[in-house]
């Protein structure tokens, strides 16, 4: 007997049916049986199924005589069902990897319950994907199992089948089974939610909803949503069948006025002119089953009273307002900005103000990188200098007490700009800043480069993205100074990105933290991340693809923390353009919102990244790095790199996702011939960053170059202390033999 039967009826969609039999066959979690059932479909559905099936004897086909509709096709597949627990899955839909095995883990720590409910993402042609907005709803706290008096908001979640596993044996006892037409999810849904005995919930994405184009039978214009009545209909008599389910009858009933009003004012689903029928047909349902003393919005009551007319009315002076209200907004914001652009222009005739200083690090993300530690010296050695950071709102809670808060766009924003006498950058401050005589502005740049910047993106189209150049270097002649952490930077910035400014080759600000830090510092860090005391964390922090439209991750990394045992921990953390987080749940850890990635490399005990610059920072921890290069050609081709990775890397390489679950199952990832690259690799790109690199910056701007503090050879400085006195790292096994100078290692 199988874990899971997955149940696909197929019907006209064979250009999706492989990419769905596909995400269920390749599941880590095996064990399961797969009843893919073609409902008598005029395309190649049903050769396509009888394909997998001689291929792989988990699948099972199943040949209906004649269509028999979504519904029934699925009571097919569960006559032919083995499994403990039923899935459901739309055959144009596809499930994420490591579902199976994540529920199976779920029902297993809730005491295999009735129904599993877990959470879905649409997905979009361009791309796109955007998880459920309830998604909240699912949330995994609290006791379980749970029933659904306990929780009843479960209810308002999409109701389909295939977003919840089912026990086989409830659903037996119980007799539920689709029916035929539209709508077949709700009469099966609602009453499976009342009737179980046991819930509980996965928050975590395990399906792929795709919103097609065209097709789909939601986005159809036909009859058969009047099918919406009936499904109720059978609803309301389950309930009258079982009076213990009368409590439920006022929420059943918000959520079918609910539900028709979203068939009727939904484009393209009710044919021409019969709309007033089905609003008809709506108040006489309403009528039908209204419970006393229901509240129902506005919309709801027109169509519990059948008010076709009014109802067309209020739609109309909705737009109405709706198109009024843009225009007024409109219009308020053209009358703002040119009331921003005369404050400017007041601002830039007054006086620079030498004891100001504004600072901003990538596009008003929040407080951090070369600039926040730049901001913090300056308050440490020139307190006569008073500090303001811009930040963009969502991020104005990162930016820690002592400078003034800016939000870009306002009044204060250009006065800040326009008399700060030092402005302090890693990116483009603003393409209206007019730089005035007396301003100093200091580039910081985002780190040392690996991949191609500047000038060099002329010849690498997918990477520049419509880059206008010269508008690139107009801003480049605004710099006053241009920081480095090391000759290599040096020499690419003044080459990709020439201008009159003064390069520092001081050292990389935002590394000086790395030497200051305590081990009580890194107990603490790694405490408030939740990283067991005798944990490995390894930071996972890959860079983006500039010739990707969607940034897909390249490694498993629930997989990899599988294979490598309870000791490892991964802490995920997304590049920003990536846009999603990479972790979910357990011990792969999603760290893309934490404000400092800092704090992220001194809570680790490795990194693991593949092209990004922070493999340049965590050198300065002298722990161990890992570089995966499964992608290099097509990078390399894409983007270009400054040299070849594979030749001096920081650490061991791995080529695949085998060859780097077996340098950390080895021990290869801190053995001696790693250690010795990543100390070639320090010497060469690290010789600033003794934990005054900020200082020095400060005092030969400000200062005038007084009381610049000399730079501490590598050898003279003291290692980075551990999370605490006994570390993780000396209880693991030790490598066999050393790591060989390959492209695989």
């Amino acid at each position: 007997m199988p874990r899971f039967s997955v149940i696909v009826p197929a019907y006209q969609v064979q250009a999706y049916l492989s990419e769905c039999l596909d995400s269920v066959l390749s599941q880590s979690y095996p064990d399961l049986e797969l009843i893919a059932v073609d409902d008598c479909s005029p395309d190649a559905c049903g050769a396509i199924i009888d394909e997998y099936a001689a291929r792989d004897a988990r699948v099972r086909p199943v040949h209906l005589a004649a269509n028999q509709g979504l519904g029934r096709a699925r009571n097919a597949g569960m006559a032919e069902a083995s499994g403990d627990y039923l899935v459901f899955l739309d055959s144009d839909d596809t499930l994420t990897p490591d579902t199976l095995r994540s529920i199976a883990d779920r029902l297993k720590e809730t005491g295999e319950p009735d129904v599993l409910v877990y959470d879905y993402a649409r997905t979009y042609w361009d791309g796109r994907t955007v998880r459920n907005q309830l998604a909240a709803r699912l949330a995994e706290q609290g006791p379980v199992p749970f029933r659904l008096e306990d929780r009843p908001g479960l209810l308002w979640v999409l109701m389909v089948a295939w977003n919840k596993a089912c026990r086989r044996e409830f659903v037996e006892e119980h007799g539920f089974a689709f029916p035929p037409g539209y709508y077949e999810d709700t009469p099966w849904t609602f009453p499976v939610l009342m009737t179980a005995e046991s819930i509980a919930t996965l928050d975590r994405v395990c399906v792929h909803y795709r919103q097609r184009r065209q097709g789909s039978i939601l986005g159809t214009t036909s009859r058969k949503h009047f099918d919406l009545f009936e499904q109720y209909d059978r609803v309301f008599a389950y309930v009258d069948a079982h009076p213990e389910l009368a409590r439920w009858r006022p929420e059943l009933f918000r959520r079918m006025v609910d539900h028709c009003a979203t068939v009727f004012t939904r484009p393209g689903r009710l044919p021409r002119g019969s709309h007033g029928e089905f609003l008809r047909r709506a108040r006489a349902h309403c009528r039908r089953h209204r419970v006393p003393g229901s509240r129902l919005r506005w919309r709801h009551l027109l169509v519990r009273f059948g008010l076709h007319r009014t109802f067309r009315a209020c739609r109309l002076a909705a737009a109405v307002r709706r198109r009024t209200l843009k225009a007024v907004v409109k219009l308020a914001r053209v009358v703002r900005a040119g009331a921003l652009r005369l404050h400017y222009r007041i601002q830039l005739r007054l006086p620079v103000r030498s004891d100001r200083a504004v600072f901003t690090a990538g596009a008003g993300r929040g407080h951090g990188g070369d600039p926040g530690a730049l901001e913090e010296a300056f308050r440490t050695h020139t307190p006569h200098i008073r500090t303001a950071w811009i930040a963009r709102p969502e991020h104005q809670h990162a930016v820690p007490p002592g400078p003034r808060r800016l939000r870009p766009g306002t009044a204060a924003y250009w006065t800040a700009l326009a008399r700060s006498k030092y402005l302090v950058t890693d990116d483009v401050l603003d393409r209206g800043l007019r730089k005035r005589h007396g301003q100093i502005l200091i580039q910081t740049r985002q780190g040392t480069p690996l991949k191609h910047m500047g000038l060099d993106l002329q010849e690498r189209p997918a990477a520049a993205h419509g880059t206008d150049f010269a508008e690139l270097l107009r801003g480049v002649d605004q710099w006053d100074v241009v920081l480095s952490g090391n000759r290599h930077s040096t020499l690419v910035w003044e080459r990709v990105l020439p201008g009159r400014y003064r390069t520092l080759e001081y050292g990389s600000p935002r590394n000086d933290v790395f030497q200051r830090a305590t081990s009580a510092d890194v107990a603490r860090l790694r405490e408030g991340l939740g990283i067991p005391e005798d944990a490995v964390a390894i930071l996972y922090a890959p860079t983006f693809r500039d010739h990707l439209r969607t940034q897909r991750p390249l490694l498993d990394l629930e997989r990899i923390v599988r294979r490598l045992g309870p000791r490892f921990v991964i802490l995920a953390r997304p590049h920003p353009v990536h846009g999603g987080p990479l972790g979910t749940g357990g011990r792969v850890v999603d760290v893309s919102g934490h404000p400092s990635v800092e704090s992220l490399c001194l809570a680790s005990d490795a990194l693991l990244t593949d092209y990004s610059s922070i493999m340049f920072d965590y050198a300065n921890l002298d722990r161990p790095i890992v570089v995966h290069t499964g992608d290099w050609e097509a990078y390399q081709a894409a983007r270009g790199t400054y040299f070849d990775l594979r030749a001096c890397p920081p650490g061991a390489v791995a080529r695949s996702e085998d060859e780097l679950i077996d340098i950390f199952a080895t021990g290869h990832w801190r053995g001696t011939r790693s250690a010795q690259l990543r100390a070639a690799f320090r010497e060469r790109f690290c010789p600033y960053d003794d934990g005054r690199a900020a200082e020095r910056v400060v005092r030969h701007v400000v200062l005038g170059g007084t009381g610049l503090p000399p730079v501490v050879p590598l050898a003279e400085r003291k290692p980075v202390p551990s999370a605490c006195a006994r570390s993780p790292l000396a209880t693991l096994p030790q490598p066999s033999g050393s790591l060989p100078v390959t492209e695989g290692r």
